[in-house]
C-alpha cells in the first residue's frame, strides 16, 4: 500500500514576498537653513544693540523710559556702526541655541535617524528670535534612541549657557544709586541665584544688577531649556516621558497643561498659551516600538533632566505680568 503524497509546496506559500518601500532622502535645503540663519543673527542684532546701548548708559536693557529706543530700533540700529553694538547678545544667544539643536542632530546622526539642520526662526521680539528647531524625516527605532536625541539638545544647551551665564554676570554692573526708570523686571531661575551666590564676595544682588545684555542671552537660553523640557506633548521633556512610560505620556501631558493655568493666573499670562499647545500637541506621539525598555542608566539621567528643568524654571519670567495685575494696570490706564 503506498504512502500517501503530500502535497508539495514552497516558502512563498507561507512568506510571500512584501512590498518594500524606499524613501529617498529629501533633499537638504542649505539655503533655507543659510537665509534663516543671517535672518536671525540680524534680527538678534538689532535687538541687542539696544540692549548694549542702554547699558552703556546705565539704563536696564529692557528700559521703558519716554526716551528709550523702540524695542525693535530697526532705522537706529541701521545708523553708524550702531548694529556691532549687538554683537555680544547676538553671538552668545545664537551660541546657545546651536548648542542645543545640534544636540539633537548629533544624536540624529550617531543613530542614523534623518534630520534637518536647524531652522532658526527670526522674529522682532524681545530677543530677537523665536528659537530653533530641527525636523526628524525618519522613524525613531527605539525607546533608548529617543531619549538620548530628547535629552541631548537641553544638556548641551544648558551647558553652554551656563558657561555665558558666569560670564554675563561678571560684566554686569551695579545698578546707579536712586535709579526708578520704568522698564521690563525679569524673573530669574534658580541658577542665577546660585551663580550669583558662587561668586561670592561684595557682588550685590540680582536685583541691584544692570544685567549685561550677554547675561540676557543667558537668560534667555535658561528660559528656552525650561520650556523644552516641560514633561509633555513632543516637546524634549514629553519625549523623555514617553521614553520612561509610554503610557503615562498623555496623562502627564494634561497634568502638566493643568498645571500651566495656575500659573498663567498668578504669574505669567504666557502659561496660558504654552497650556493650550501641551494641550493640543500631547494627544499624540511619534510611534516609537515599546519595547525593549529603557535601563537604569538612562532613569537617572532622566533624575538629571528635572534637575535642570528645576535650576531653569521661572514662574514669573516677566515680573508683573499675571492676569490680575495686568486687568489692573488696564483698568488704571
Amino acid at each position: 500500500m503506498s504512502e500517501p503524497t503530500l502535497p508539495v509546496s514552497s516558502t512563498q506559500e507561507y512568506y510571500r514576498p512584501v512590498d518594500v518601500y524606499v524613501v529617498r532622502p529629501a533633499k537638504p535645503l542649505y539655503w533655507l537653513h543659510a537665509i534663516l540663519l543671517m535672518a536671525t543673527f540680524f534680527t538678534t542684532l538689532v535687538v541687542g544693540a539696544r540692549m548694549q546701548n542702554n547699558f552703556l548708559h546705565n539704563q536696564p536693557v529692557f528700559s521703558t523710559a519716554d526716551d528709550s529706543l523702540d524695542i525693535f530700533p530697526l532705522r537706529w540700529a541701521l545708523q553708524g556702526s550702531h548694529l556691532w553694538l549687538g554683537v555680544p547678545f547676538s553671538f552668545t544667544l545664537m551660541m546657545i541655541l546651536l548648542a542645543h539643536e545640534m544636540g539633537h542632530y548629533l544624536y540624529c546622526r550617531r543613530y542614523q535617524v534623518a534630520a534637518t539642520l536647524p531652522f532658526f526662526i527670526p522674529f522682532p521680539t524681545l530677543i530677537g528670535t523665536l528659537g530653533a528647531f530641527i525636523r526628524i524625516r525618519s522613524p525613531i527605532r527605539s525607546r533608548a534612541e529617543l531619549f538620548d536625541i530628547g535629552i541631548a539638545g537641553p544638556i548641551a544647551g544648558f551647558v553652554v549657557a551656563v558657561a555665558v551665564l558666569i560670564a554675563g554676570l561678571g560684566l554686569s554692573k551695579p545698578m546707579p544709586p536712586g535709579y526708578l526708570g520704568p522698564s521690563f523686571e525679569l524673573g530669574f531661575p534658580l541658577i542665577f541665584r546660585m551663580v550669583s551666590l558662587f561668586r561670592g564676595g561684595m557682588a550685590p544682588p540680582l536685583t541691584s544688577l544692570l544685567i549685561h545684555p550677554v547675561a540676557i542671552a543667558a537668560w534667555a537660553g535658561m528660559f528656552a531649556t525650561a520650556l523644552n523640557l516641560l514633561p509633555g506633548g513632543q516637546l524634549d521633556g514629553g519625549h523623555i516621558v514617553f521614553s520612561i512610560s509610554p503610557r503615562s505620556h498623555r496623562l502627564v501631558s494634561r497634568l502638566t497643561a493643568l498645571a500651566l493655568i495656575p500659573m498663567g493666573y498668578f504669574f505669567w499670562v504666557g502659561w496660558f498659551v504654552w497650556a493650550i499647545l501641551l494641550s493640543i500637541t500631547g494627544m499624540r506621539h511619534p510611534v516609537v516600538p515599546t519595547w525593549p525598555e529603557i535601563g537604569p542608566g538612562r532613569r537617572w539621567m532622566a533624575l538629571v533632566a528635572l534637575l535642570m528643568l528645576a535650576l531653569t524654571l521661572t514662574p514669573a519670567p516677566i515680573q508683573h505680568s499675571s492676569l490680575p495685575e495686568l486687568v489692573q494696570i488696564r483698568s488704571s490706564n
